[in-house]
């Protein structure tokens, strides 16, 4: 299928789309959601909806594509920086995240969770991939930064799957200081070699 131009204004039928998709989705697993439902829910004709979004993933990637970074951001403040405090923001981001669909249908939120992961850690990455960057060499970066972002998501994701007994402030601090304790490890290291090195 050819790549269509979009419309990227949020027009009364867009929002009318989104809204009976919203809908439908705390009602119903996402894998059965038919075109005819959503169009039926906005009420609109099929070439409405295929004006506007290719299928239903198209929509769910438009719903959910900034997502993932406005709820870094305002954590964050905007401020890219690699400490204890803001490891701490980006797991509360990822708490809020996962809270936002607000999705009652346990199904329907099973099903699009893989979606929802990889989205947070594509935006986990490339906050890290920024924080670090100065810190670390780029060999470095691409192992860490896959390892650092996968355990902020899973803290947060933990919290919001209700699958730890710690509130989410609590369990953000501990995942941050298992993130920093590592980079401290690292530092320590380094200085030790460099140390080292200069001593020979």
């Amino acid at each position: 299928m050819g790549t269509k131009v979009r419309n990227i204004r949020m027009t009364p039928t867009k929002q009318s789309l989104i809204h009976a998709f919203v809908n439908l989705v705390n009602i119903k697993d996402f894998d059965k959601i038919s075109i005819a439902d959503i169009t039926t829910g906005a009420q609109v004709n099929r070439a409405t909806f295929y004006a506007h979004f290719n299928d239903k993933y198209e929509l769910l990637d438009y719903m959910i594509n900034d997502s993932a970074s406005a709820v870094i951001e305002k954590r964050t403040l905007g401020v890219v920086k690699f400490d204890e405090n803001n490891i701490i923001q980006l797991v509360l981001a990822v708490c809020d995240f996962h809270q936002q669909p607000n999705i009652q249908c346990r199904r329907s939120y099973l099903s699009l969770a893989p979606l929802l992961k990889e989205k947070m850690l594509t935006e986990l990455k490339k906050y890290l991939l920024r924080s670090l960057d100065k810190l670390l060499t780029d060999a470095e970066k691409s192992f860490y930064v896959s390892i650092y972002a996968n355990i902020i998501h899973e803290a947060g994701y933990l919290w919001a799957s209700g699958n730890t007994p710690f509130d989410k402030d609590e369990l953000a601090k501990k995942a941050s200081l298992l993130i920093a304790g590592d980079q401290r490890f690292f530092e320590t290291f380094e200085n030790h070699i460099a140390s080292d090195f200069q001593r020979s």
